[in-house]
């Protein structure tokens, strides 16, 4: 039996109907799938089932569950990597497109995120349990207040569909916050019409100073070409991704001494 270690953050999924209900979500268009943080594999039992899938890699941190895996799964399309996902150039993973999965640890569910989003166009669909609330912020509409930064910069290339919630008593340990089950599938989006690195820089400033208008928020590093534009009176939670391109073409940064 692996023992959940704290400091990676893992909470096992012990329910075999969530696990095959997760597993169900992701779609049948990919050869290759990529599980990311397999654990004890109550996801990949029923991955291995699909027989779309020619080849299944498991992306593990933990020593103990990497040799658990390799004892209880013998499948020849098994590929399993002892990596930190967060740090992984994702091309170097596989070179054509792969569909990834996964019971995301809750502290660094973000940062896998902001992973998949600079490898976009290798990643075209994404099936993961978050932190319910993150799971909810990130599919959340325009106007909402759960609506934040992730929620902009995936919907910017994603279409995300909030699929179902995993209550605390089916994990091991169980985790204090209720689980969420979301869909990414890339749009097809290539390039945003404005400058994407002061795309992400705006949408960050603005929802880390989500109370005040957008005029308020942006002064400090940005001069507006249109300083009356009705825009820069509304705040950042109001703005969808089209609304914050129109908004990153009306700024020029401020040369910072």
């Amino acid at each position: 039996m692996v023992r959940p270690k704290k400091h990676l953050g893992q909470h096992f999924l012990t329910d075999k109907n969530i696990a095959e209900k997760i597993v169900s979500c992701l779609s049948d268009d990919f050869k290759v799938v990529c599980e990311l943080g397999p654990g004890t594999g109550v996801l990949t039992e029923f991955l291995l089932q699909k027989s779309s899938i020619e080849k299944l890699i498991l992306v593990e941190l933990d020593k103990e569950s990497i040799e658990y895996l390799n004892i209880h799964f013998k499948d020849e399309r098994l590929e399993i990597i002892e990596a930190n996902f967060i740090k992984m150039d994702l091309n170097l993973l596989h070179a054509s497109p792969f569909a990834l999965i996964g019971n995301f640890p809750y502290n660094i569910s973000s940062q896998i995120l902001f992973n998949v989003l600079e490898h976009r166009n290798l990643v075209p669909e994404v099936v993961c349990m978050l932190q319910k609330e993150v799971a909810e912020r990130i599919a959340s509409p325009p106007g909402s207040k759960k609506y934040g930064i992730l929620s902009v910069l995936l919907q910017a290339w994603f279409n995300i569909e909030y699929c179902f919630t995993v209550h605390e008593n089916v994990f091991f340990p169980p985790p204090k916050v209720k689980s969420g089950v979301i869909k990414l599938v890339r749009n097809d989006k290539q390039e945003i019409d404005c400058d994407e690195q002061i795309f992400f820089r705006v949408v960050k400033t603005a929802f880390n100073q989500r109370r005040k208008m957008l005029r308020n928020a942006l002064k400090v590093n940005f001069s507006f070409t249109n300083p009356e534009d009705e825009i820069l009176t509304k705040r950042a939670e109001q703005l969808s991704v089209d609304d914050f391109v129109r908004l990153v073409n009306m700024l020029e940064p401020i040369q910072q001494i």
